[in-house]
């Protein structure tokens, strides 16, 4: 039951900063106020468990016992991930020390959830994602994994990487860094390589490697810049800078690096004009028709 009451609540600041706030309302209007992904998360779970009570369960446990948008995002990665080798009561532990030295993956997350809803046309609320998108439940697992992997728990990062790929069919080394607004779309069969590094607001779709090439142990994968839409079936090879807002068109092999706001496609890919928008990553147009001179 809400009640009206005097307390401090909590926003993660742009740069995951804790804010904190003194008012007297009711909590859900101080949590909408401060935390609006939250507060969109929690209406679409009560509309979840209103409409189908066959799943109220479900989403009492992941969404409506918590207070806090991490909080609720460790439960339901952690239920995902368990296995009797590593329990989810392990990986919540873990992923609670993660957030403890690395708050802002729950602003990264914030972010990634805004931009599913605002990106994929399949995604009509904010809940959706948190409780059934295995793209956005891979990309905040590899955050946890690459916070333990930078505080030194590199065999807890690298079973996280191992467990991911069975559970959602994505193959993340945890040595990636991430920036925020990401989206991938199904996630089923994305593999990306330990030197690989990914900008803000990127796109990816199902299949698409950023792979090394050689058996060099140096620097040997894909820097993708801001706002790059990388289509499905994508293979993008060798320690390559892929501009910013450029647009990797589906299937196609990229083995040169691509001018920023520049459309390539084809096997090997080619420049074939600009990016056609100025964020190509938030558009979502990944066909691309490439001219057959023999045609």
């Amino acid at each position: 039951m809400l009640c009206n009451v005097t307390l401090m609540t909590y926003m993660g600041g742009a740069n995951g900063e804790t804010v904190m706030t003194v008012g007297s309302k009711s909590k859900a209007a101080q949590i909408a106020e401060v935390d609006p992904v939250w507060a969109a998360v929690v209406a679409g779970a009560r509309q979840i468990a209103s409409d189908e009570p066959p799943l109220a369960n479900m989403v009492v446990a992941n969404i409506l016992n918590h207070e806090r948008f991490e909080d609720a995002l460790v439960h339901r990665l952690a239920s995902r991930l368990h296995h009797p080798d590593v329990s989810s009561d392990m990986i919540r532990r873990a992923f609670h020390d993660a957030l403890e030295q690395h708050s802002d993956i729950g602003t990264f997350a914030r972010a990634d959830l805004a931009a599913t809803l605002e990106r994929d046309p399949a995604c009509q609320r904010a809940v959706e994602p948190l409780l059934y998108f295995k793209g956005f439940q891979a990309i905040q697992t590899h955050r946890f994994a690459h916070a333990l992997n930078k505080m030194g728990r590199r065999d807890f990062a690298l079973y996280l990487q191992s467990r991911a790929s069975q559970v959602f069919q994505t193959d993340i080394n945890p040595a990636v860094p991430m920036g925020r607004g990401i989206m991938l779309d199904h996630g089923t069969g994305l593999v990306i390589g330990e030197t690989a590094a990914i900008g803000d607001n990127v796109s990816i779709l199902q299949g698409v490697t950023l792979g090394g090439t050689g058996k060099s142990d140096q620097d040997r994968h894909p820097k993708i810049g801001n706002g790059v839409l990388i289509g499905a079936g994508a293979k993008v090879l060798g320690n390559i800078q892929i501009g910013e807002c450029s647009r990797i068109g589906a299937g196609s092999v990229v083995l040169k690096a691509v001018p920023p706001r520049t459309t390539v496609a084809g096997v090997p890919a080619k420049v074939i004009g600009e990016a056609g928008c100025a964020q190509p990553a938030l558009v979502m147009d990944q066909m691309v028709l490439v001219h057959d001179p023999n045609s």
